[in-house]
């Protein structure tokens, strides 16, 4: 996973990870939540792969779009 560069300072998001048809995000305390295009369609699963490719708005676009943040196709706490 890519570090996450919280360019706003006070992101939850700690991690991501972009892959063929799902983008990973480790938010604090270091829970994972993948996203994938058969959960959340592939416009979602792009837009979070660019939010954080740019580092900035990934927690805010899941928090801010119920499809998204119910959407997740697997949860896994840090190991």
């Amino acid at each position: 996973m890519k570090r996450y560069a919280n360019l706003s300072g006070d992101s939850g998001v700690l991690a991501y990870e972009v892959g063929a048809d799902f983008v990973a995000v480790r938010f604090k305390p270091g829970v994972t939540y993948w996203y994938t295009e058969a959960g959340v369609g592939a416009k979602h699963v792009g837009m979070l792969a660019r939010l954080g490719q740019r580092g900035q708005g990934l927690g805010t676009y899941i928090s801010q779009h119920a499809d998204v943040k119910a959407g997740y196709s697997r949860k896994e706490p840090q190991d």
